[in-house]
Order: C-alpha cells, then structure tokens, then sequence
C-alpha cells in the first residue's frame, strides 16, 4: 500500500485492476492481473455534521462554565506549593506582625463586619411558594366539541357560516373533549346574568383557595396579602372582597383587584405580590389567577371575535408565597426572577386584542391577525432583558459574537438564537392556542417533550387564560420531573400588549401530588393531538346539551 499524505488531500493505494478493464487500462499496466498505485483522494472527517457540532458546543460548554474553576485550580496549587514551604519561624514572624499591627487587625475586621451585615440587609428577601391549587370542575360541567356545537346551534345567534367557522376551529385547536364550561353557557337558552358569572368567580375561586388551605394548612387570617386578576369580569364589591367575605380575613389584609390585564396577568400578580413581600416582613400573601365566561361569551358572527369562544374554557389557580425563612423547609420553588415586557406604546401592539362591540353591537375580544407578529416581538423583547439574567456566559458569548458580526463587521449571518435548555430544565408556556405553542417551539428550538405540559394543558382544560401556567406546572409535578435545584420557566403574552416571565428555582424534589387537577388521570398522558380531528363532528348536529 502507498503511504497517505500527513495533509489528507491525497494518498497513493496500491488496487489490484480488476477483470473485465478496459484495453486502455490493460496497456497501461501490462497485465490485466499487474497492481497499480493510483491516486485516490479521500475526504476529510466531517467534523461539521450535527453530532460532532453538538460535542464541540457541549465542550465549549462545559470550558466556559467552569472556567473560573479551571483557572483557579492551578492558582490555588502554587499558593498551598508556597505555603508548604514556610517554616515554624515564618509563621512566627508572621504572628508577631500581627500583635504589633492590632489596631489595623481590629478596625479592618471591623469594617468587614459591618460590611457584611449592611449587605444581608439591603439583600431583598426571598420569596418562597409554598404551594398552589388548580380548580378542576365536576364531571357536568365537561364540554365535549359535539355539546359545544350543538349548543351554539340551538342558541340561535350564529348563521351557518359561523356554525362552519367554528367547527373548522374546534378541529384545528387541539382542545380535547374534556375541557369544562360554567353552567349558564352550558343550558338552553343560556342565561349570561350577573348572577351567574358571581357563581362562576364562586365556584373558581373558593374551589382553588379551599384545596390550597387544605393542602398547606394556612389559616386565611394568616393571609397579609390578597391579589385577584380576573381580565374581563370586574363587578362590585370586588372578586377580592368576595374572597374576603367568604373567609373572613383580617381587617388589613393589603388586597387588590387587577382587570384588563389579558393572560399574562398571572405572571404580574406575581411580580406584585414579589414587591408586596419586600416591603411587609414575615407574612403570606395569596395570588388568585382566573378568568370569567359568562358573561364574556360572543353571540355575533364576526369572526375576528370568535375564536375566544372556542378555546377559553373555565378554570383558576391560587397561590401561597411567602417570606418567611421558615417555610423555606417545605417550600417547593423560590422566586428567582420576574420580567414584564409592555408594548402598549406601539398603536400596531396595542389594538392586536381589544374588547369592543360589532356592527350589531354585541361586545366581544377581537383578536387581530397581526397577533402572532406582536406576540413575537414581544417576546424578542423580554428574552433580550430575560437572557443576561439566566444564561450560561457561553451562550452570552455566542449571542455577542454574532451580534458584533452582524452590526459591525455587516457580515451576512443569522441572528443567534440562545439555547435556553442550557438554562431551564422545565418550561410553562402559556397554552393559548396551538399555533402560538407551535411557533415558540420552532423559535426556542425546543422538544415535544419540554412542550408537553403546555400542548397536554391545551388539550385537557382549554385556554383558562392567566392560569393555565399553572396547570402546567401542575402537570410537571404530576409527571414527577421536578428535581431539586432544576429551574422552571413561565411565560405568558396578554393584550396590551404585554409578555411576561417568572423564573423559579426548585428547593427539593417534588413528589406526585395527590391533590392535582391531573392526580387522576396522569398516567394516560401525554396523548398524540392530531393537527386536524374531525371526530365525527359532522355530526354535531346529533349531540345532545345540558339542560
């Protein structure tokens, strides 16, 4: 054999030609069975195919995030080398120099003293979430696609057109047949009331708030803070004065009632009960997360303001946090970051949701079909703020690389996109709809498996707006894939417009709950949702409604 070339372009083999060559072959060699030394160029190792790219990135990686260990290591060895060579005498000089330099010992032990305790102080503190309930209706209350269209055709608002427009929605949501509606939209003729949406905010609340006591064992006149966010459904007194009511909280209970603040509103109820506990020491403060149908169902036939009827769905959530350093020991998460992205400058971002009345006036939540493209610049800007918070300095690196390459040297080569799973083990994406969750896994670069919480939330309960995060969460806890340490991500958009994100930090690992709106039936996730599921709605018109 011919000896290869140490530069890899070429290498010289020696082939026996095989029978059958060519005479032009033959001549050339003599004798049909003669080997020949042929040149033969073999190609490098492909060291830019996908695998060996993701090696080289986890590498990269792992260098750049223990890179001060990396360098400190050798540092530290020269120093115990150094060390190691002084005797009984230097140490003796050594403690001689200090009785003499006493007053410089004491004042600077002083000043580091005093340092340390004026930097506990001014620390912010901790806020713990103990834990939260999700509201899970009864079994009446469960409406499948069939119920839902053979009650909009027995409501008598909607043409054909309308009938048709929602079905093809319906088949294209990835709702399942087990989200819930509140009775007064169930029955026929509805009867949307302000009676009926009380009983609705009644039925979600005080079924949230009584698990969560339940399961915590905090009194309500424990509670220092009390914050409700409902978007569409604001009566008087007030949802929180109702929680008030119905528990019996003490008297200066700090309480606030947050509306028209669309389905991030969860997220900053958070961020508030956050700057609530900095101010108030040693107590608790409870975020209550919903949103109201009743009296927010759409009974034209825009077909803008359609599409809340058919993915909303009825549920709630409530919230304990606290301060206290004792509830650190049973706490599940500790609040590590909140970042609130508003848009509301930009007239384009601003009008994309908006409650209004149509040409017949009847009022509905007019979605625009710039809505996508808002919500993707509002995301673009709150993972801008959100990225130097939470990702590793490799990925950093990678984003300024490519930011200087793109701006200052013109170079033609896309933006980088930051590899979030380095930072989050867990994400909650707010399930409000299928293309919404379908758009952000292709631009996060995320798998089916980080985005089940939020497509199995989508499929089982529906868009409940605000609270939907935490049905996910809930579905994480359920799957038992919460370890101690991992961090979790909760993200919502909401009209305004506005993107929110809470980033939270497991203090120990969380066992399957036995109180979870899935604790019954987790075992039959995830399920495969169809991008287009016809089941049999072509025969709505046989389903049969709630009476």
């Amino acid at each position: 054999m011919g000896a290869s070339n140490v530069d890899g372009k070429a290498t010289e083999e020696e082939v026996p030609l095989k029978e059958g060559s060519s005479k032009k072959e033959a001549a050339n060699v003599g004798d049909a069975n003669a080997a020949v030394s042929i040149r033969i160029r073999t190609r490098l190792p492909d060291f830019l195919n996908s695998v060996n790219l993701k090696y080289v990135k986890l590498g990269y990686h792992y260098v750049i995030t223990h890179a001060l260990y990396l360098f400190m290591v050798p540092l530290l060895m020269v120093v115990a080398a150094e060390f190691g060579r002084l005797g009984r005498e230097d140490f003796g000089q050594l403690w001689e120099q200090l009785q003499f330099n006493l007053v410089s010992v004491l004042v600077c032990s002083g000043l580091l003293v005093f340092g340390g305790t004026l930097y506990f102080m001014s620390r912010p503190h901790p806020v713990y979430l103990v834990d939260f309930a999700c509201y899970k209706p009864s079994d009446d209350r469960k409406v499948t696609r069939e119920i839902f269209m053979d009650c909009s055709r027995k409501i008598g608002a909607f043409n054909e057109k309308s009938l048709e427009f929602q079905k093809k929605i319906l088949e294209r949501s990835g709702l399942g047949q087990d989200t819930y509606f509140p009775p007064a939209i169930l029955r026929v003729p509805p009867n949307p009331c302000m009676a009926e949406a009380r009983l609705e905010a009644e039925m979600v609340m005080f079924g949230a708030l009584d698990e969560l006591f339940e399961k915590t064992g905090v009194k309500p006149k424990e509670i220092g803070v009390l914050i409700v966010n409902c978007s569409l459904f604001n009566p008087t007194p007030s949802l929180s004065a109702m929680i008030v009511n119905r528990y019996k909280m003490r008297g200066n209970l700090k309480s606030l009632n947050l509306g028209g603040m669309g389905c991030s509103a969860g997220v900053i109820s958070i961020d508030l009960a956050k700057d609530l506990l900095q101010v108030h020491n040693s107590t608790y403060a409870v975020v209550v997360s919903m949103e109201n149908i009743t009296l927010n169902w759409y009974w034209g036939n825009d077909r803008s303001k359609m599409l809340s009827n058919c993915i909303f769905r009825m549920g709630g959530a409530a919230i304990l946090l606290s301060n206290k350093m004792k509830e650190r020991r049973r706490a599940k998460y500790e609040l590590v970051h909140t970042v609130r992205t508003h848009k509301g400058a930009d007239p384009k971002c601003f009008s994309c949701v908006v409650q209004e009345e149509d040409e017949e006036g009847k009022i509905g939540v007019t979605l625009s079909r710039d809505l996508m493209s808002v919500a993707g610049d509002a995301l673009k800007a709150n993972i801008t703020t959100l990225g130097p918070l939470v990702l590793p300095l490799s990925e950093q690196i990678l984003f300024f690389a490519s930011l200087v390459g793109r701006k200052l040297f013109k170079m033609k080569i896309k933006p980088y996109i930051p590899d979030f799973k380095l930072a989050f083990e867990h994400f909650c994406i707010h399930a409000g709809g299928r293309a919404v969750l379908d758009e952000l896994e292709k631009n996060l670069n995320l798998t089916q498996w980080h985005m089940e919480p939020s497509r199995m939330t989508l499929y089982r309960f529906g868009n409940t707006s605000s609270s939907s995060l935490w049905y996910e969460l809930a579905y994480t806890e359920a799957k038992g894939r919460v370890r101690r340490g991992d961090r979790l991500w909760q993200i919502a958009f909401g009209s305004g417009f506005k993107c929110n994100s809470a980033v939270w930090r497991a203090l120990r690992t969380v066992k399957s709950p036995k109180l979870s709106p899935w604790a019954d039936e987790i075992d039959s996730f995830p399920v495969e949702v169809p991008a287009f599921s016809s089941h049999d709605i072509s025969n709505w018109r046989l389903g049969a409604c709630l009476h």
